[in-house]
């Protein structure tokens, strides 16, 4: 047996789940890349509209506006920071150097945006639209190479939910801890007063070290391994938008995480108004927000169930557990019944456990899509659109939280009418029962898994063939 025959038994040995498998040190590492990104997000998201209606003195419709006015800026550096990765070629390859190049720059805004310099209120808003845009920004530069880079990582369907799944625990993990012990650690360096400015302060300036220790540590030890003809030069712009044309799979995950996130955010950004002023304890929603270790049962289950019942079917099966969780919750809060609010939380926290990892993946297929369609793998423009999307779902999700507490009545730092009650209560409950319903109805029109084998058989014949004529 010569060399080659000797090469060639030893490809037909390896079966297509061990293709292109990952390091478990690079998987952990990966994963890594989104507990930095919910650690320091997810404080922002959950906790910056309180912050500054409560502790900063912005009110709540300027709130709103800035939010809705930082949707503008999101329409763009989407994009833009997808375009720049697909014509970003280094020796450490197109997705890695932006978590070198920009994690501390976002680091830095994580801390300004907690920050309250002594202003007149004119003075406050242009630092909290300053400081809150560039946070926003910057977050797309480190979070957009988190999914672009995953369809170079591996080609082989299941890996790519086994990373996705990793990725999204660790995710959670990083979420429930900041929003578990935020309020906690303020009160911790704020002399008791969650309302702290210097609480707030010293708590963000420790995240932001962490987050930039962490993104150290993912850009040492990722690879990007799977290399294309067309990963291996600059596409024009108005080749890589042709990757886009007629992917129905990508465009059905992009509103999917546009009404996905909105929904999201306005459960998580109205959490502490709701404890603190309906149920007239605050220190409830940390236990609360908590919970969501409670999704990890779910993400660990998400590569077996996508493997037996596809990824289409377990998502759809998240979004429906989503709505029954919201549902028992309208009951819990209107009796206020903190053991049926729990147990909602539970069932809630169950079904997005399988949704946010899934997302991922779902656009890493649409990769693949779009290049066997339509010829044009852009990794970065197909993948930009979830960082944009999921920020004009959260930012419109801030808007009508901000719309809705104003138009109820809401007063920071008082006693609230029933009318301003039920205004928290409508963002909690029904707003993200919205989202999640609207989803559902989506994925009925997501059919990838159907043709997914066929699609991968013909994209890497496509690949060995243009490897080979290079």
């Amino acid at each position: 047996m010569n060399e080659n025959d000797s090469h060639n038994e030893h490809v037909k040995a390896i079966t297509p789940e061990q293709q292109n498998q990952v390091p478990w040190k690079e998987r952990f590492s990966y994963s890594l890349s989104d507990f930095a990104c919910n650690l320091s997000f997810q404080m922002i998201g959950t906790y910056l509209m309180i912050f500054y209606t409560d502790t900063f003195g912005i009110s709540a419709a300027a709130v709103g506006t800035l939010f809705f006015v930082a949707r503008f800026f999101d329409a763009v550096d989407g994009p833009f920071w997808g375009i720049m990765i697909d014509h970003t070629h280094t020796k450490w390859g197109k997705s890695r150097p932006y978590w070198l190049w920009f994690s501390i720059p976002f680091a830095v805004f994580c801390v300004l945006v907690f920050t309250t310099p002594n202003l007149s209120l004119t003075g406050k808003l242009i630092w909290a639209y300053i400081t809150y845009i560039g946070v926003d920004v910057l977050y797309s530069a480190v979070n957009i190479p988190i999914t672009s880079i995953l369809p170079s990582l591996t080609s082989n369907p299941q890996e790519r939910v086994t990373l996705s799944t990793i990725r999204q625990f660790m995710g959670t993990a990083g979420a429930a801890i900041i929003t578990g012990i935020t309020l906690s650690m303020v009160a911790f360096f704020g002399n008791g007063s969650t309302t702290s400015k210097r609480g707030w302060f010293i708590w963000a300036l420790i995240v932001g070290i962490i987050v930039v220790i962490i993104f150290a540590i993912v850009f040492k030890n990722t690879n990007e391994r799977v290399q294309t003809k067309s990963s291996r030069q600059s596409i024009p712009i108005k080749e890589s938008f042709k990757a886009l044309k007629r992917n129905w799979p990508w465009a059905i995950i992009i509103f999917i995480n546009f009404i996905y996130w909105l929904g999201m955010q306005t459960r998580s950004q109205v959490t502490v108004y709701f404890f603190k002023y309906n149920m007239h304890d605050a220190t409830l929603s940390s236990f609360i927000l908590s919970l969501q270790f409670v999704s990890l049962i779910a993400v660990v289950l998400t590569p077996w169930t996508s493997r037996h019942i596809g990824k289409r079917n377990t998502m759809l099966g998240g979004m429906i557990l989503a709505c029954v969780g919201q549902l028992l919750l309208s009951w819990g809060a209107s009796s206020l019944n903190v053991p049926i609010i729990v147990g909602a939380t539970i069932v809630g926290y169950m079904g997005t456990g399988y949704v946010s990892g899934l997302i991922a993946v779902m656009l890493a297929d649409a990769v693949d899509y779009g290049e066997w369609k339509n010829g044009v793998r852009a990794e970065g423009i197909v993948t930009s659109f979830s960082s944009f999307s999921a920020k004009l779902g959260m930012g419109f999700g801030g808007v009508i939280t901000g719309w809705i507490l104003t138009e109820t009545g809401y007063i920071a730092n008082h006693a609230q009418t029933s009318a301003a009650l039920h205004g928290i209560e409508l963002n909690y409950i029904w707003v993200p029962l919205f989202g999640f319903a609207l989803s559902g109805i989506s994925l009925l029109f997501y059919h990838v898994d159907r043709i997914e084998k066929k699609m991968q058989s013909d994209l890497a014949i496509k690949h060995t063939k243009e490897n080979a004529e290079q």
